[in-house]
């Protein structure tokens, strides 16, 4: 089981920028994945970012593609989220997660492909 702590999150105005970062504690394999979801009141939780541990391969979803960014550092056990040209649709809560499942392929982009999950942090876009 691996340990997610979330921070960052904050209020900006539409077109600023915040990175968030996901501190992971615990036993972390390279065949890991990890993501970043969100979930906006009254919506289901929508998957945004994910990031290979090993190889560093990134899969967006459309709606942040050229906007956000993952990135992790092995060394520290951090994951990062840069957004960039922040939206008031991008308000929500933000959670990390773990994905522990050996040989995935690709990735999944739903919330019961992952096994361990942040407490999440919040991000409120102002316009």
């Amino acid at each position: 089981q691996v340990q997610l702590v979330e921070s960052g999150g904050g209020l900006v105005q539409a077109g600023d920028s915040l990175r968030l970062s996901c501190a992971a504690a615990g036993p972390i394999f390279s065949y890991y994945i990890m993501a970043w979801f969100r979930q906006a009141p009254g919506k289901e939780r929508e998957f945004v970012a994910a990031i290979r541990w090993s190889g560093g391969n990134t899969y967006y979803a459309d709606s942040v593609k050229g906007r956000f960014t993952i990135s992790r550092d092995n060394a520290k056990k951090m994951v990062y989220l840069q957004m960039n040209s922040l939206k008031p649709e991008d308000t929500a809560v933000y959670y990390c997660a773990a994905d522990r499942t050996l040989r995935r392929v690709g990735y999944s982009g739903s919330f019961d492909g992952y096994d361990d999950w942040g407490q999440g942090t919040q991000v409120t876009v102002s316009s």
